[in-house]
């Protein structure tokens, strides 16, 4: 049973998936049953569990630091911290940045006051720099993290030697540590 609850995270989505667009009804019935059963099997090993967990925490974004991690390093920086928002507010543009603007708001003056808003451009591959000293403590972020990935790596190759990638919105676990910076 351990072989089969370890290999579940990979072909349950495929199961479900049968089973929901299945035409044979009792094909249906005996996916969902086989389903059922393993999954509860699978919760009840602590061992499985935690993989599971291991394989929900891999499924951020590149390069997106564990909340763990955001955590630390928020704590440890207190007032330095500095966030950069690359989200870009023209619709024509990013017009998938207006979920998370609709979640969290770009920063302004009250609004996030610790953090920074440098729109990250695909076409030049980069952003402004900000003027800032090299040695302070940023967390980057976008809607989900690819951008904010993409400005951690840029500003390391301008010099800044303390840059973690949030991810953004879409990572709430990541997005409660330091949203409201």
């Amino acid at each position: 049973m351990v072989r089969v609850a370890l290999l579940l995270p990979f072909f349950l989505p495929l199961l479900i998936c049968c089973s929901a667009f299945s035409p044979n009804p009792m094909l249906s019935r005996v996916i969902t049953r086989a389903t059922t059963a393993t999954t509860t099997a699978v919760s009840r090993s602590s061992r499985n569990t935690n993989f599971f967990a291991l394989r929900m925490s891999s499924e951020r974004k590149a390069g997106v630091s564990a909340p763990e991690e955001l955590r630390d390093f928020v704590k440890a920086a207190a007032s330095k911290l500095v966030v950069v928002d690359v989200r870009n507010p023209d619709a024509s543009v990013e017009p998938g940045d207006q979920k998370s603007l609709a979640v969290a708001p770009l920063p302004s003056g009250d609004i996030r006051p610790q953090a920074l808003h440098l729109i990250w451009d695909r076409e030049s591959n980069g952003m402004p720099i900000p003027d800032i000293p090299k040695d302070t403590p940023i967390i980057t972020h976008c809607g989900g993290g690819g951008r904010g990935q993409k400005a951690k790596d840029f500003l390391e190759k301008n010099g800044f030697t303390s840059v973690l990638n949030g991810g953004g919105p879409k990572e709430t676990e990541c997005w409660a540590e330091f949203g409201e910076k």
